[in-house]
């Protein structure tokens, strides 16, 4: 008995010393061997641990990988399921990393019915800041638009790309780009500028008083021509090596946060380019819509661009297919977001985005085009993960009641939920161009900024929005004012006092215009000055600039500098008067601070009777103009010898 208990014990101890050395080996599992192997595309190329969300899906693309079973053996990470596809060079993985799971590498291995096998080393890191940290912009923020092809060539090098570009930053394949030349005298070709030119000059854009950037796609458009704007991309993990690398963009991130700034991203889940690498082997015979059309090099069917459709309760089903299914244009197929891979490919790779770069923001190209049902899903699952986060979302209609509809909290017939905070303001920017373009009448002239505003009844949130006056694909500001600097400086400071989020398009604020050919995108998003070594004029020093031009940069500077620690304009109350012999007042209200922008168009002197705005409380206080820092006594009448904007504070 006794002999029988001694074995006993001794088998115990040899259990749980094996039990102890597993459990300790599970611990320590991030430190598993790896074999540093790569297939062609493993995407997301990389993902993280402590998300909300333990769920995540692999594209695998290599040669054949569909005829293989995937397995990995990391603590925490388990496979749930595997999807073939009608492409055998396709693998989709479902993924679940839970609680347990510690950052580091790990192999997947595929192997074939022959037992062979293929293996790639996959990596889980650890989140570099909590979920709640990532802070998105609201109405404290003023956004400078940038197309980097044109705004500063800091980095000659990579002007043509590079012949040994790499489909990843870390990968090994390599293609070569097809467009590869510089031509500046093109409107419609690259001219150069990168991702070092904007990040060398954040101080002048810091100065100016901007708080964000928002820069046109960055990422890859292999496109043989006119891509330089970034919208046909065709890889979406890889910076367009035009522009420079993954280091490079995280860069200026990091730069921009030294500053306190923001960097929002352009992003596309619509479309994309006809030269996207899946084009040549597509997984599903729906991976993008009208797919057999392309296939069998039949007519493509473009969008009808009836973005009413979404909303319209009497609109056919034809109008809805058209509008939702049809491509963009014939050289940016339509993704079909109804896929239930592809839908979870686009939401991924935005959250990989926000999490690599630390993104302050997203723009969201084409809101209205995609399914509405997978656009309220993306940003709802982006929201759920990043609860402090932005999206601004780009619905290119004059009609302020979709605009509104697609804004998180709207109250819409249909139902619809967006989960979208931030829409662009496309009716506020036609109103304020008309209202003071047009000649003074009863329903023309300064009433249709009044009227403008009024209209934010039917927003569940305006100071969410986005407001602009120009931007990469509307003519420039100067331009739409007929070279006219007082009604520039009218519309600009107006828009910079409104309960929004205001955005300014670079060179802006040094009257870059395209009055030669009014709209040509090619001129819209003409070359920013002192940008290219060889350049006369350089508008980062001010060496070269007109007095008007040196005028409207300092106007500028100094309205958002004001603006940039206004809390009554940032999230005061508003009041306005409607017009009154060719003027109008604007108050904005918080505690102490009240700030007034007064727009006069008479061309002669007038005198106004200050009485009519007595509710708003300023008799006998002190304000100071905001431009000059000349004082003025509130009183009984207010004179104007010319016309012009007038910007005042009550604040010292």
């Amino acid at each position: 008995m006794k002999l029988f208990r001694n074995i006993l014990s001794l088998l115990l101890f040899i259990a749980l010393f094996f039990s102890c050395k597993n459990e300790e080996s599970l611990k320590n599992v991030s430190e598993v061997s790896v074999s540093n192997t790569t297939l062609e595309r493993v995407e997301p190329p990389n993902w993280w641990i402590d998300f909300k969300n333990t769920t995540l899906q692999l594209l695998v693309k290599d040669d054949t990988i569909g005829a293989s079973k995937p397995s990995i053996n990391y603590r925490g990470v388990t496979i749930d399921k595997f999807h073939t596809a009608r492409s055998k060079n396709y693998l989709f993985i479902d993924v679940t990393i839970d609680e347990t799971a510690k950052a580091g590498k790990f192999d997947i291995i595929f192997t074939f019915d022959d037992n062979s096998k293929k293996t790639h080393t996959y990596e889980l890191k650890s989140r570099e800041k909590s979920a709640e940290d990532y802070i998105g912009f609201d109405s404290s923020d003023a956004i400078y638009l940038i197309t980097p092809d044109r705004f500063a060539n800091a980095d000659v090098t990579n002007d043509n790309g590079s012949v040994n570009s790499k489909t990843k930053d870390t990968g090994t394949s390599v293609y070569f780009l097809k467009e590869t030349t510089i031509n500046r005298a093109d409107d419609y070709a690259r001219h150069g500028g990168d991702i070092k030119g904007i990040t060398n000059h954040i101080d002048y854009i810091y100065d100016m008083g901007f708080t964000a950037i928002w820069s046109t796609p960055l990422l890859t458009n292999n496109m043989p021509r006119s891509s330089y704007h970034g919208y046909a991309i065709t890889d979406l993990y890889e910076i367009d090596p035009r522009f420079g690398n993954l280091a490079d963009y995280r860069a200026l991130a990091d730069k921009l946060r030294e500053k306190g700034m923001k960097l929002i991203m352009d992003q596309v889940a619509n479309h994309c380019g006809s030269e996207h690498w899946w084009m040549k082997d597509l997984p599903f015979e729906d991976w993008v819509n009208y797919q057999q059309n392309f296939l069998k090099k039949g007519d493509l069917i473009t969008s009808n661009h009836r973005r009413t459709s979404n909303q319209d309760s009497y609109a056919s089903k034809q109008d809805k297919k058209e509008m939702a299914e049809g491509w963009f244009v014939p050289t940016m197929p339509d993704l079909n977001q109804k896929n239930p891979f592809m839908a979870k490919y686009i939401i991924q790779n935005s959250i990989w985005w926000i999490e690599t770069i630390g993104l302050g923001g997203i723009r969201q190209d084409t809101y209205p085009y995609p399914d509405k049902d997978f656009m309220s899903d993306w940003a709802g699952a982006i929201m759920n993960e990043y609860p402090n986060f932005s999206i601004v979302g780009e619905e290119w209609s004059y009609n302020p009641l979709l605009v509104g509809y697609w804004q998180n909290g709207a109250k819409n017939k249909d139902g619809y939920v967006s989960n979208l905070k931030s829409t662009m303001d496309f009716p506020m920017q036609k109103a304020m161009i008309d209202g003071i373009n047009e000649v003074e009448s009863w329903d023309t002239g300064l009433v249709k900024l009044y009227e403008g505003l009024a209209n934010d009844f039917h927003y569940a949130t305006p100071k969410d929005i986005m407001v602009f006056l120009d931007n990469h694909d509307k003519s420039r500001l100067f331009t739409e004012f007929k070279e006219d600097v007082t009604q520039a400086k009218m519309a600009l400071s107006y828009m910079l006092v409104l309960p929004r989020i205001p955005q300014i398009y670079y060179g802006t604020e040094i009257l870059m215009n395209d009055t030669a050919k009014p709209g040509d995108h090619g001129l819209i998003r003409t070359d920013f000055p002192g940008g290219w070594n060889c350049d006369q004029v350089n508008a980062f020093t001010g060496k070269g600039l007109s007095k008007a031009e040196k005028e409207m940069q300092n106007f500028t500077k100094k309205m958002l500098n004001y603006r940039k620690s206004s809390k009554a304009i940032h999230e005061g109350k508003t009041v306005h008067f409607a017009p009154f012999m060719g003027t109008y007042f604007l108050f904005r209200i918080k505690d102490d601070e009240t700030v007034v922008h007064i727009i006069n168009k008479n061309d002669k002197p007038i005198r106004i009777d200050l009485k009519r705005y007595a509710e708003v409380g300023l008799e006998g206080k002190t304000l100071k103009n905001i431009i000059t820092g000349e004082e003025f006594v509130w009183g009984d009448v207010i004179n104007f010898k010319e016309k012009g904007s007038i910007v005042l504070t009550t604040k010292n």
